[in-house]
């Protein structure tokens, strides 16, 4: 339940950025008292989040997996809130998918979690293709190797 509130928040808190803001270019807050992490490295943390929640799921570490899930939820949301031009479209499609997984954590059901990790999965991709960056593929961790979660070799243009 507490994991919903959080999501809820999250996801409040994401759509609450003006729309015209979202739709502008991707571009770096500029502050030059404050560091801001770049894009690139908020979603190298959110890749890494997405494997180690497959990796604790599968080993049924539903301790692990709930925290690596809001780890990603965060990531998100900050990736969101710090770069205007992700449209909030691309963040609060992602609330059904990772309200699945939270679900499926919560009931420590492992085919419940397959199904919602795919949709999540799917969601990510289809981010990254609204955004230009379909050459930029998450797949379901095909092992504890790094990045096997990740295709490499170039994806057809849909």
């Amino acid at each position: 339940m507490k994991r919903r509130g959080v999501v809820a928040a999250v996801l409040l808190l994401t759509a609450s950025i003006p729309l015209a803001m979202a739709q502008s270019d991707l571009k770096r807050p500029s502050s030059s008292d404050q560091y801001v992490p770049r894009l690139g490295d908020i979603m190298s943390a959110a890749q890494a989040q997405h494997q180690k929640l497959w990796l604790a799921a599968t080993a049924q570490n539903w301790e692990l997996a709930a925290y690596e899930l809001g780890q990603l939820e965060s990531s998100l949301a900050e990736a969101a809130m710090m770069y205007s031009g992700i449209p909030v479209s691309n963040v609060t499609t992602l609330k059904d998918p990772l309200q699945s997984v939270s679900d499926a954590i919560a009931a420590k059901d492992g085919r419940k979690l397959a199904k919602a990790y795919a949709n999540l999965t799917e969601g990510c991709n289809s981010c990254h293709t609204s955004m230009g960056r379909s050459f930029i593929a998450i797949r379901v961790p095909t092992g504890p190797q790094p990045f096997a979660n990740q295709l490499f070799p170039p994806q057809r243009k849909p």
